[in-house]
C-alpha cells in the first residue's frame, strides 16, 4: 500500500511537470548549439564570408571564428550545425547582415563590444527578408539589432547580456528600430534590460519567454503591432505600450511581475488596442492605466482576461475614461481596482466577474441582480500617504474599514459600477478566457 501511494504520488509529480511544460511551450533553439570550446585556431569569419557567392548555402566547418564580419551578398546561408562559436573578441557587433534574404541558423555568438553608443550586438540586421534562428547568443550587449529593416524573421534563439553588467547597463534582447513586418517568434531572452519597438509597426510578437528581465516588450510610437501567446514573468514589467496605438494583445501569460514598478500591463497615452484573452496574475499590478485611451474616440478594449492574485487587479493613475472592460474574470486580488484620481466609473464595465461580490442570480441567468459597485473605504488612506499600504490587512486597518463600511466619517468614493456582473464564473467563460485567436 506504501509502495502504491508513493507511485501515485510520483505519477501526480510528473503529469503535474508534463503540463507545465505544455503551458509553457518550448522556446530558444529546437537544435542543440554547443558551440566550439577549442580557440587555439580561430578562423577569421570574414574570410569564409568572402569566398562565398550570392546564393551559396555554407555549411560551416565546427571550429572558432572570429569577427566582426560583414555580410553584403543576397541570399548567403551560414549554417553552423550548433557546433560553431563566432567572438567578436570584445571590440563591437559580431555578424552585420546588409544584404537581403541572408540566413543566419546553428550558431553560437559571444563577446560583443560593450558601447551603448554604437550599440553592440550579437547580430545587426540593416536588410529585408532575413532570417535569425536557432542561434545562442550570449556575453553581447544587445542580442539583435533590427535598423530599417522589414520582413525579417527571428525565431527560435536564446539571448542573454553581458553578464558582468548590472541591469540598468545590459543591453536589449531584440531592438526594433523604425522596421516593419517583421516576425518574432519563439525566442527565449533573460538576463537582458529590456526588448524594445520603437517607431516600429505591424511586427508580430508571437510564443516568445521573457524571464528576469527588466521590461519584457516595450513599445514606444509604435502602432499595429500583435503580441500573441507569450509567456514573460520575474521581469518588472511585462508589456508597456507608451504613446502606441491599435496593438491587438492575445493569448499571453504575464506573472510574477513585482517591485515598485511591478505590473504586467502599462498602458501610457495608447488608444484602440485590443487586449483579449490573456492572464495577469502574481504581480503587483495587473494592468496600469494612464491617460489611456489618449485619443478619447479611440477606446481600449479590455475582454476575456483573467487578473488574479495581484496587489492591484487595475490601477488608474488619473480620471480616465472611455475604456471598455467585459467579460474579465478578476478573483483573489487584494484590490480589484484603483483609482488614484476621483474614479474610473468614467470607463464602461460590463459583465465581469469580481469574486467580492455581494448578491444574488434568483432568475438563474448567470447575471447579479444588482449591479457590483465598489467603494474606497480606508483606501482613501493611501493617497495622504503611500507608505500605509504596508499595513493593508493588518486589524487595525480591517477594524477601521469596517467602521468606515458602517458608518462612514465622509462620503465614501465610488471607484466603479458593473450593473451586469457575472454571478459565476463557469466552463463557458472559461473556455472563452482560453479561446485561441
Amino acid at each position: 500500500m506504501k509502495n502504491l501511494n508513493i507511485f501515485i504520488i510520483l505519477v501526480c509529480l510528473l503529469l503535474s511537470i508534463s503540463l507545465k511544460s505544455q503551458e509553457e511551450g518550448h522556446y530558444g533553439p529546437d537544435i542543440a548549439v554547443v558551440g566550439f570550446a577549442d580557440r587555439t585556431n580561430p578562423i577569421p569569419l570574414q574570410k569564409v564570408i568572402d569566398q562565398a557567392p550570392p546564393g551559396k548555402y555554407v555549411k560551416l566547418e565546427p571550429g572558432y571564428y572570429t569577427g566582426p564580419a560583414v555580410i553584403k551578398k543576397d541570399a548567403i546561408t551560414l549554417d553552423g550545425g550548433g557546433q560553431v562559436t563566432i567572438s567578436g573578441l570584445g571590440k563591437e557587433s559580431i555578424i552585420y547582415i546588409e544584404a537581403n534574404t541572408v540566413k543566419l541558423t546553428g550558431l553560437h555568438l559571444v563577446e560583443s563590444g560593450g558601447s551603448h553608443d554604437k550599440i553592440d550586438c550579437g547580430v545587426k540586421i540593416t536588410g529585408n527578408y532575413n532570417v535569425v534562428e536557432n542561434c545562442i547568443i550570449e556575453e553581447c550587449l544587445f542580442g539583435i539589432d533590427i535598423f530599417q529593416a522589414d520582413n525579417n524573421r527571428i525565431s527560435k534563439n536564446e539571448i542573454t547580456s553581458l553578464s558582468r553588467r548590472g541591469m540598468a547597463l545590459k543591453g536589449d534582447a531584440i531592438r526594433l528600430w523604425y522596421s516593419k513586418n517583421n516576425l518574432i517568434k519563439g525566442n527565449y531572452w533573460y538576463d537582458v534590460r529590456d526588448m524594445v519597438v520603437w517607431y516600429s509597426s505591424e511586427n508580430t510578437f508571437e510564443a516568445n519567454k521573457g524571464v528576469g528581465n527588466r521590461y519584457s516588450i516595450h513599445f514606444m510610437y509604435a502602432h499595429n503591432n500583435r503580441i500573441k501567446d507569450n509567456y514573460f514573468y520575474e521581469n518588472s514589467v511585462g508589456v508597456f505600450l507608451m504613446y502606441s496605438e491599435e496593438t491587438v494583445m492575445t493569448g499571453n501569460t504575464i506573472m510574477h511581475s513585482n517591485g515598485i514598478s511591478g505590473m504586467c500591463l502599462g498602458m501610457k497615452e495608447t488608444s484602440s488596442n485590443q487586449i483579449l484573452h490573456n492572464r495577469f496574475i502574481y504581480s503587483a499590478e495587473g494592468i496600469h492605466v494612464d491617460v489611456s485611451p489618449f485619443v478619447p474616440e479611440k477606446i481600449n478594449t479590455v475582454m476575456y482576461n483573467e487578473i488574479a492574485f495581484c496587489g492591484t487587479g487595475i490601477k488608474f493613475h488619473t480620471n480616465q475614461e472611455g475604456n471598455l472592460y467585459k467579460f474579465n474574470y478578476f478573483h483573489n486580488n487584494l484590490v480589484q481596482v484603483e483609482a488614484e484620481g476621483k474614479t474610473a466609473n468614467m470607463n464602461r464595465w460590463q459583465n465581469n466577474y469580481f469574486d467580492d461580490y455581494q448578491g444574488f442570480d434568483k432568475d438563474g441567468d448567470n447575471e447579479g441582480d444588482t449591479p457590483y459597485t465598489l467603494f474606497a473605504y480606508v483606501e482613501h488612506l493611501w493617497t495622504f500617504d503611500r507608505d500605509l499600504k504596508f499595513f493593508y490587512g493588518s486589524p487595525l486597518l480591517l477594524v477601521l474599514d469596517f467602521l468606515e463600511r458602517l458608518a462612514p466619517f465622509s462620503e465614501p468614493k465610488l471607484v466603479l459600477r458593473d450593473k451586469t456582473p457575472i454571478f459565476q464564473w463557469n466552463e463557458e467563460l472559461d473556455e472563452k478566457l482560453n479561446e485561441k485567436l
